[in-house]
């Protein structure tokens, strides 16, 4: 393959764009941020012109696939009629009633653009709600990259502290140090060692936050019993549980993963696959948490919340999701355990050490010895560089990779998509081994 044009693309923007890029991540894609041109379906094309079976989906939005015909045919009819009211429409109306009919958590909603934002409403509300200030998060969890959270989502081993008593640990020069004040930093999927610090520190938490699966690191499942256990604690206590569902909302199931595994967070935030790849987040709660940015009490605002195109397009994704009562889940769990199945007979063949977890629609794929990986910590196990090659490797044989290990499943993906990428894949293996 050739990647002159990209290179090209990437020097000129360079002399305008920060970093020739506009997000950290795209950043850190390897060898260089690669340009796109066009995508539909399950392929996307670079500058050069080069075609890719596509398993990043714009780091997980794209449920149904590139350019999905409905949600665009949603699109361009709301677009007709307006782009921006800064009032009220039915479409939102329809959306709050879609979440209400299938996230478990959802008696009230309030919708936003972006993940990051979602994430300061909920934890503005259990705060209120609670007259609190600090809030339990979990080593390896990203929930975005403002200040107050962007805490021990990737600490080195010597800043991080010992296992079961973390250090709060900034991620970026320009943080304030005044946020790590806020944070109780934990291990995930230890309940025991959340216990005793709710049952010490019960008066100082107003939350506790979580990806309900750790898919920013290592797309760990909670060990059994590990929800209904926290769900337990929350109870007892009366702190709210909040679920992360940017990542697993409406990928998991409709109801997220909150309506997989059986467990109703007070509060949720929810984007990426909502819309199908247009911006939007939604916060779902509690009638009694809601209630207070309902009566005013806490401030939830936007000039963007709620959009025409944005609304149109998730209310068109979830409708297109809930066709067959869930046959787009059974063929995404279906086609993402194969696909896993199929790598990890693969590296027995070749003697590699792969590891491959996760849910289906979304898993993680990993160079470890491992037989399991169930916190942040063990993450550090997996050999980054290794994988690294393997991506180069799929690329250059025309499939799309994450850097980071996780790969997402569409509706889009076929039976021969999963073969193909199973076919490439031990060539590409063997290439990237040392």
């Amino acid at each position: 393959m050739s990647f002159k044009r990209s290179e090209k693309l990437l020097g000129r923007a360079r002399k305008s764009l920060a970093g020739g890029v506009s997000s950290h991540f795209r950043a850190l894609d390897k060898p260089f941020p690669m340009f796109f041109e066009k995508a539909r379906g399950a392929t996307i094309v670079d500058a050069d012109g080069n075609r890719y079976l596509d398993y990043t989906l714009s780091q997980g939005p794209m449920i149904l696939g590139h350019s999905c015909p409905e949600i665009l045919k949603a699109v361009r009819a709301e677009l007709a009629r307006g782009q921006l009211f800064a009032g009220q429409h039915e479409g939102e109306i329809r959306l709050a009633e879609l979440f209400q009919r299938h996230v478990p958590c959802a008696d009230m909603t309030r919708f936003s653009l972006t993940g990051s934002e979602a994430i300061q409403t909920v934890l503005r509300l259990a705060r209120a709600h609670t007259n609190r200030v600090k809030y339990i998060k979990f080593e390896g969890h990203y929930h975005g990259w403002f200040d107050n959270v962007l805490i021990s989502v990737a600490p080195a081993a010597s800043d991080a502290g010992p296992e079961e008593s973390p250090e709060a640990v900034g991620m970026t020069r320009g943080q304030s140090p005044s946020v790590l004040e806020e944070v109780i930093v934990l291990p995930w999927n230890n309940l025991d060692v959340l216990r005793r610090t709710m049952q010490r520190r019960e008066r100082e938490i107003a939350a506790v936050l979580m990806e309900p699966v750790m898919c920013n690191s290592g797309c760990i499942a909670p060990r059994e019993g590990y929800l209904e256990g926290v769900r337990d604690l929350c109870d007892r206590t009366g702190i709210p549980l909040i679920f992360d569902e940017i990542i697993t909302g409406f990928r998991c199931s409709l109801g997220g993963a909150q309506g997989m595994y059986g467990v109703t967070p007070d509060l949720a935030t929810f984007g990426k696959a909502m819309a199908g790849g247009f911006p939007i987040s939604a916060i779902a709660g509690k009638r009694h948490l809601m209630e207070l940015i309902a009566n005013g009490q806490v401030m939830h605002a936007g000039t963007f919340n709620t959009y025409n195109l944005g609304v149109a397009a998730s209310v068109a994704a979830i409708e297109r999701l809930r066709l067959g009562r869930g046959a787009v889940y059974r063929q995404l769990h279906r086609m993402g355990k194969h696909l896993m199945e199929g790598i990890r007979r693969i590296a027995r063949d070749q003697n590699q050490p792969i590891l491959v977890q996760g849910p289906g629609p979304v898993f993680h794929v990993g160079f470890t010895d491992r037989s399991a990986v169930q916190d942040y910590r063990q993450c550090r196990s997996y050999d980054g560089a290794r994988y690294g090659r393997l991506v180069q490797a799929m690329r250059e044989r025309g499939i799309r990779l994450i850097g980071r290990g996780i790969w997402y499943i569409s509706a889009a993906h076929t039976e021969e998509d999963i073969e193909r990428t199973l076919a490439t894949f031990p060539e590409a293996l063997r290439v990237s081994s040392p």
